[in-house]
């Protein structure tokens, strides 16, 4: 790629981290504007779509002709905590070293947001002439999901957002099995489906617990057999197309493979907050357990119940509230964006291949998914190892190379000219 380009994405990325969109509150106008601010001068209409004044969301466009799909690349402009204490540069600071763009969101995502919005004005500069319209969102409020990012936006605004294919998060990630590269392109995710385990007993003074029923050690038993159960395994179709492509069944997968693949082999349950009394001298006469659940595609909270039942047992009395239940779509990846997927790999990593896979997590591809039936899959390509990866998202010393920040530009625009042209 030129090195303009490479250059103009930098300064970009840089720029973004150096907005504070840490959410809660969030604060996603200031980036929202920043962004407004690149693509006008590159001669790009914008509109800002906010909930409340300060939690604006960011589209633009290329108009088509009408003739083809449209084809939506998106990102959202937040990002979680960062403690300054925990870094070796200031996590807003977005200072380039060593070829690395540091600080909250150079991963997770503002390097998308960055990618997306240069790939956009490029192509403009450059003529570009879709036949579908060419969407760019910035949306706000994903790490929280209060109600103020995408979602909001496809029940307010849909036709700003509505489209044929989505880019998103999630995916992109370059593994190596016996030598063969291989990239995730996640086409699917579960649902997040967290529940509270209620168990009630009878308070008292903590000096004399004879005379008291304690809700707390009555839920203790409970956390070990929910943390402990293991429901059925079944194959979803996504892990299937993943084992067909890298020719492999479950048990001969390599350990780091098999980590990533057990957890989409079923609901997963993992007890991750408790709440009981607020005094230490007072017993508790209720305790709730927090449990994280996330279930495959087309299962539903009321599917699982029976089993969560069997798990716990019915010697202690308790109740089941399932707090919320997001996610859990899916889309084929038998399709043109698939295809250009693969076109890319293929010229910039010969002799590597696209697997389709699912995310354990998810994302917002869910609301398009759900509300248009959009294609929507997670690929932003990068070449950092998965490992470092996961260990820097949400955490500190946040950082992205040059080089994964321009290929994943170089995706985008590649994308585009693929699905568009």
């Amino acid at each position: 790629m030129l090195a303009p380009l490479r250059e103009e994405v930098t300064d970009l990325l840089s720029r973004l981290i150096q907005v504070d969109t840490t959410n809660p509150p969030g604060n996603e106008t200031a980036a929202a504007e920043l962004l407004r601010d690149y693509l006008e001068a590159n001669g790009l209409a914008c509109e800002l779509y906010a909930r409340t004044p300060e939690r604006a969301n960011l589209v633009a466009r290329i108009k088509g002709t009408g003739d083809g799909p449209s084809l939506l690349v998106m990102g959202h402009t937040d990002v979680v905590l960062a403690d300054p204490a925990e870094w070796s540069a200031p996590p807003f600071g977005g200072e380039v070293r060593d070829g690395e763009i540091w600080g909250r969101g150079a991963l997770d995502m503002k390097s998308q947001v960055a990618a997306n919005a240069v790939a956009l004005a490029s192509l403009a500069r450059e003529g570009f002439k879709p036949t579908g319209d060419l969407i760019f969102a910035a949306t706000a409020d994903e790490e929280v999901g209060a109600g103020f990012g995408l979602e909001w936006l496809c029940e307010a605004h849909p036709d700003a957002v509505r489209a044929d294919y989505c880019i998103n998060e999630g995916g992109g990630d370059r593994l190596e099995i016996d030598g063969t590269p291989y990239w995730l392109c996640m086409v699917a995710e579960k649902m997040s489906a967290p529940f509270l385990i209620r168990v009630r007993g009878r308070s008292g003074h903590a000096s004399m617990p004879g005379i008291a029923d304690n809700a707390l050690v009555k839920a203790a038993a409970l956390i070990e057999r929910i943390a402990a159960y293991a429901p059925p395994q079944v194959v979803p179709p996504e892990v299937d197309a993943f084992l067909q492509t890298i020719g492999s069944d479950l048990g001969a997968l390599p350990r780091m493979i098999e980590e990533m693949v057990e957890p989409l082999l079923g609901p997963t349950f993992s007890p991750t907050m408790i709440a009981a009394s607020q005094k230490r001298n007072i017993i508790p006469a209720v305790c709730e357990i927090t449990v994280d659940c996330r279930l495959p595609p087309g299962t539903t909270p009321a599917d699982v119940e029976p089993d969560i039942r069997r798990a716990l047992g019915d010697d202690v009395e308790y109740e089941i509230e399932f707090t919320e239940a997001h996610g859990g779509t899916r889309s084929e990846f038998d399709t043109p964006l698939l295809r250009a997927a693969e076109s890319f790999v293929a010229e910039v990593d010969p002799g590597a291949r696209v697997a389709p896979m699912m995310t354990a997590g998810f994302t917002d591809s869910h609301w398009l998914r759900e509300a248009f039936g959009t294609v929507a899959y997670g690929f932003f390509p990068v070449r950092m190892a998965p490992e470092l990866m996961a260990q820097l998202i949400h955490s500190a010393d946040e950082r992205i190379p040059v080089d994964d920040l321009e290929l994943g530009l170089q995706w985008v625009r590649h994308a585009a000219r693929t699905l568009l042209a």
